[in-house]
């Protein structure tokens, strides 16, 4: 069975968007070392990405080129994609994503030194309680904590 790894960028007060969805607040970051942490490392640990909608529109609004042709991409959302920037596939069925989530075998937070005080949630309620293990917390470049986490599947 394949091994499922979050990996995601936090505020420090818990938000992966700003109200307004935009990123600028982790843009900002974007020549922070990660070292062997950094997101291109992690894209060659993994075959597949679940992405949303918000995350897709954006990679497919920026100029950049898809850089997602060696992976399997699935990208939740209620509307259909019309002209696709690359590859993927569109998943519309919530609670069966959330029922593959709950088997989450690891994340990695990376905390940003940002207060947002508002936005989209690292993980919105769902009801769901679990509690993972800390394998690491490490200190990065400008102030960034990593945190690795690991799931019990008994749970």
């Amino acid at each position: 069975m394949a091994r499922i790894l979050g990996y995601i960028a936090s505020s420090l007060d818990g938000f992966i968007a700003a109200d307004d969805d935009k990123l600028d607040w982790l843009f900002q970051y974007n020549d922070m070392d990660l070292g062997e942490h950094d997101y291109k490392s992690f894209l060659t640990r993994v075959r597949t990405l679940v992405m949303g909608r918000g995350t897709y529109d954006f990679l497919a609004n920026d100029p950049a080129p898809w850089g997602y042709d060696d992976h399997r991409v699935l990208v939740v959302t209620s509307r259909p994609i019309d002209r696709p920037k690359g590859k993927l596939e569109v998943r519309s069925d919530i609670d069966a994503l959330i029922a593959e989530l709950r088997a989450l075998d690891e994340i990695e937070i990376y905390l940003i030194p940002e207060l947002l005080g508002g936005g989209r949630p690292l993980f919105p309620a769902t009801g769901h309680r679990v509690s993972p293990k800390l394998v690491s917390a490490q200190a990065l470049d400008r102030g960034c904590v990593r945190l690795h986490y690991r799931f019990d599947r008994s749970e």
